[in-house]
């Protein structure tokens, strides 16, 4: 994904990062893909383009547009996730052209998630690929917004022993571990780890409590920040976020009860 706009060099790592995950999930899913074949296309959507299809970029680029604003550019490797307000009024739609062509692989969308919600690593592939989505597309609204709007840093890399989350602050963010590890402790000690992939920060988010544990790097990290009221939106309109993330609540759980079973010996 291409910014129009001039973005830091957080924006080319979560990109990079969206698309191992867009084919990950691909290949998880295992779907063929419907060739389609896009010409240059200067005004509105491109010739057959279907709101009910995920299309996956192969050759080529698209240009998402805005109120006739260039927002974003989608190349090889790219998802095209339609977007939900559809095409009825022209003055809220997001539109897809190409200024030189491309070629796409088209997935019919509900069988697609049908797929990502019958598999455990597809769920947990498909809620990353929304968590880094959102990452990228918070940077593109800051950069476009008011210079006086506040931005939200939503990336950050962690050296090891650097401190993430800190026990007993207020919860602001929600986090996904890109890359890396963690530990995590209750005061001062060590009750559990954090992995790649796994979504954590979660609950005192969610409870609206201060942190109760710390989280340090235990490695170098890339760490994706959702602000929690994003986040909380993210998972009302997404089942398998909620799926994703009670699976690494639970391994936490389990994490704690063999670190407890551990002092106990």
């Amino acid at each position: 994904m291409l910014a129009t706009v001039e973005l830091g060099q957080d924006f080319s790592v979560l990109g990079q990062q969206y698309k191992k995950l867009i084919s990950a999930l691909v290949d998880v899913v295992n779907m063929p893909a419907i060739p389609v074949e896009v010409a240059v296309t200067t005004d509105g959507n491109f010739r057959g383009f279907d709101g009910n299809q995920f299309y996956v970029i192969e050759r080529g680029a698209l240009t998402a547009k805005y109120q006739g604003k260039d927002v974003y550019i989608l190349d090889e490797g790219d998802i095209l996730l339609p977007d939900i307000a559809g095409t009825g009024d022209d003055s809220i739609a997001v539109f897809y052209g190409s200024d030189a062509g491309a070629m796409l692989g088209s997935y019919p969308a509900l069988e697609f998630m049908r797929r990502v919600f019958a598999d455990q690593s597809a769920t947990k592939l498909w809620t990353r690929l929304l968590v880094t989505y959102a990452g990228l597309m918070l940077r593109i609204t800051a950069a476009n917004a008011r210079e006086e709007a506040g931005a939200t840093p939503g990336f950050e890399i962690y050296e090891p022993g650097d401190i993430i989350i800190r026990q007993g602050e207020r919860a602001d963010y929600v986090f996904n571990m890109s890359s890396g590890a963690a530990e995590v402790l209750v005061d001062n000690v060590v009750v559990g780890r954090v992995g790649e992939g796994e979504i954590f920060g979660a609950m005192a988010a969610l409870t609206q409590a201060d942190r109760s544990a710390t989280v340090r790097a235990k490695t170098t990290c890339s760490v994706v920040k959702v602000p929690k009221e994003q986040f909380t939106e993210l998972i009302k309109n997404n089942p398998a976020t909620i799926h994703s993330l009670l699976i690494d609540m639970a391994n936490s759980i389990v994490n704690l009860n063999e670190q407890l079973v551990g002092l106990r010996g």
